[in-house]
C-alpha cells in the first residue's frame, strides 16, 4: 500500500469520525461511539456543523412534504416541519436562546452566568422562544410550496450552524469551565471550512442576491452578538452560541421569505 493511499484512508477516517461527532453533538440521532465526546473533539469537528444542519433541514423538508401531500395548510406544514427539527436536535439551540435571554436580564456578570446555568426558564427566555418559533413558522408558511420550503430550511440550518465556529473562534470563553472553555477555539481551518460550507448552502438555496443579503445580515448579527456577550458576561458560552444560531437561522428564513 502506497503512502499516498495510507494518507488518503487516514484522512477519510478522520472526516467520517468528525461527521459522527458532529451528529452526536448537534442531534439526538443514536450513533455508536465508544467514549463520551469531549470539548476538544467537538472543536475539531466543528466544521461539520453546516453539514449536520443541512441534514436537519432535509428532515424538516420531508415532514413538510408529507403534510403538503395530505392537503394540510401551509401554516400547519410549517409548524410540523419546525417541530421535526426540534425533535431531531433535542431543542439544543433553543435551550441556549432561552438561557441567554434569561441570563442577560441579571444584574452582574456573575449573576448572569449563574442564571444561564439554571435549567429553569424565565419570562425573558419564554418570550424569546415564542418569538423564535413564531417567526420561523410564519416565514416558512409564507413560501410558495415544498421546493421553496426545502431550500429555505437547508439554507437556514446549514447557514445558522456555520456561524458557530466563527463565533467561538472570535469571542473568548466567559468562564474558565464548561464545554465552551473545555473545547477552546476551533482551528482556523475548521472555521474557514464551516464558513465556506455555509456560504455554499446559501448560494445554492437562495441565489446570489438573497445570499448576499443574508450574508450581510449574518455578519451584523455576529457583530452584535459579540458586542453583547463581551459587555454582558465578558465572553461567550455554549448558550450564547445557541442563541446566535437561532437568530442566524431566523435571519436566513426571513431573507428567503422577503418578496
Amino acid at each position: 500500500m502506497t503512502q499516498a493511499r495510507v494518507r488518503t484512508e487516514a484522512w477519510l477516517r478522520g472526516v467520517a469520525s468528525d461527521l459522527k461527532i458532529g451528529m452526536l453533538f448537534a442531534t439526538r440521532i443514536p450513533l455508536p461511539h465508544a467514549m463520551p465526546i469531549g470539548g476538544a473533539e467537538i472543536a475539531r469537528a466543528s466544521w461539520t456543523l453546516p453539514v449536520v444542519g443541512a441534514l436537519v433541514g432535509v428532515l424538516g423538508t420531508l415532514v413538510y412534504w408529507i403534510a403538503f401531500r395530505f392537503g394540510l395548510p401551509p401554516l400547519v406544514g410549517a409548524a410540523l416541519a419546525v417541530t421535526a427539527t426540534l425533535a431531531v436536535t433535542g431543542a439544543l439551540h433553543e435551550d441556549g436562546l432561552a438561557d441567554t435571554f434569561d441570563g442577560f436580564g441579571g444584574n452582574t456578570p456573575e449573576r448572569k452566568l449563574e442564571i444561564m446555568r439554571d435549567s429553569r426558564i424565565g419570562t425573558y427566555g419564554a418570550s424569546a422562544l415564542a418569538m423564535s418559533l413564531m417567526l420561523r413558522v410564519a416565514a416558512l408558511a409564507s413560501l410558495a410550496g415544498p421546493a421553496q420550503v426545502a431550500l429555505a430550511l437547508i439554507a437556514a440550518h446549514a447557514g445558522g450552524r456555520a456561524m458557530l465556529p466563527l463565533f467561538l473562534y472570535w469571542v473568548p470563553p466567559a468562564r474558565p469551565d464548561g464545554l465552551s472553555a473545555e473545547a477552546g477555539r476551533p482551528s482556523g481551518a475548521s472555521t474557514v471550512v464551516a464558513g465556506l460550507l455555509g456560504l455554499t448552502a446559501l448560494m445554492g438555496s437562495l441565489g446570489t442576491a438573497r445570499s448576499v443579503a443574508a450574508l450581510v445580515l449574518l455578519l451584523v448579527v455576529l457583530a452584535i452578538m459579540r458586542r453583547l456577550c463581551l459587555a454582558q458576561i465578558g465572553g461567550q458560552t455554549g448558550d450564547t452560541a445557541g442563541a446566535l444560531e437561532q437568530v442566524s437561522e431566523i435571519a436566513i428564513l426571513l431573507t428567503a421569505a422577503a418578496t
